[in-house]
């Protein structure tokens, strides 16, 4: 318990930009998502990846406890945590693929994801993490220190589970209930967490499986092998939703934006007479014509009929 609260004292103590609005709450909110992740098993391993929880759950909280007219910026306390120390020591690092360390804030959360592979706590401070008793003591303290007037709120709808992440997995997720709850996506932050959402849940829905010719890939390493190929692409609509999304693999991917490839109103796949292949190879796109796509086993994650019919007035070439 010492320690636990020499890291308490520290948090107390976070060095916080000064605005007009008064100090910076973006440090605290971190600190609570990062509570959060571990929690929820979204940390593998106290690797802290820029990835769509760790942004749509700092995005989350940020809407549940700052009523100043700060503004959200994820990547400004992701890089300045690591100015605060425990006696002497800092308790949040960061690891870029390079292995060269990053000498300025990168404030696009895109190329942030691009050059940091992750982000990790001291290795004692994260241990003392795996303790449920712990988290809820360091939740309950930050919330005290920074958000007292808030805490209640926040509880509340952590447990109703109804806050920005809930909402716009719902939305990627193509729920229906979705159509009548106002959910506002403005920054960079915000959308990178839709495309990423829907970046890992297409691959999810079709199991690992190429919509068109069945092949199934995965990886003990995590990488995706099967790509989450937009229908419209999400320049014309912004359209980040499931339905509006086939899992593929590259080379069909490839075909299907050329519009060698499309779908037709009975899910069955065309192929373009534009084509020039060898017939007798075993993976000639010619004999796909007319088979059934692979589609997920619920009808809400299904592709668009509208979507459908868009590529094969807009990008096919019959």
């Amino acid at each position: 318990m010492n320690q636990l609260q020499t890291y308490l004292q520290a948090f107390f103590k976070l060095k916080r930009g000064g605005t007009k609005y008064g100090l910076a709450p973006h440090k605290p909110i971190l600190l609570l998502t990062l509570v959060e992740l571990i929690e929820k098993g979204l940390d593998q391993e106290n690797h802290f990846q820029v990835n769509a929880d760790l942004v749509g759950i700092f995005q989350e909280n940020w809407r549940l406890l700052v009523t100043t007219a700060h503004q959200s910026d994820f990547t400004q306390p992701f890089y300045h945590l690591q100015n605060d120390k425990v006696q002497g020591h800092p308790f949040w690092v960061l690891h870029t693929y390079t292995g060269l360390p990053v000498q300025a804030p990168i404030k696009s959360v895109s190329v942030l994801s691009q050059v940091v592979e992750f982000g990790t706590l001291s290795a004692d401070l994260y241990l003392l993490l795996q303790s449920a008793e712990n988290r809820q003591e360091v939740r309950g303290s930050l919330l005290m220190q920074y958000f007292s007037d808030r805490a209640n709120s926040y509880y509340e709808h952590k447990q109703l589970g109804d806050g920005f992440y809930h909402d716009i997995q719902a939305l990627v997720l193509n729920d229906p209930e979705t159509k009548y709850k106002r959910i506002e996506i403005h920054t960079e932050e915000d959308i990178f967490v839709r495309s990423n959402l829907f970046k890992r849940y297409i691959p999810q829905l079709y199991q690992d499986t190429c919509a068109m010719t069945g092949m199934q890939l995965r990886s003990t390493y995590n990488h995706n092998f099967i790509d989450a190929c937009h229908i419209v692409p999400f320049a014309v609509t912004h359209d980040d939703k499931v339905s509006n999304g086939l899992a593929l693999c590259p080379n069909l991917h490839r075909a299907f934006d050329r519009g060698l490839v499309s779908v037709d109103q009975d899910y069955r796949i065309m192929v373009s007479t534009h084509i020039r292949e060898k017939v007798d190879h075993p993976y000639n796109l010619g004999q796909l014509a007319g088979n059934k796509i692979i589609l997920p086993s619920n009808i809400q994650y299904h592709p668009s009929a509208e979507n459908l019919e868009w590529h094969r007035m807009k990008v096919f070439k019959g």
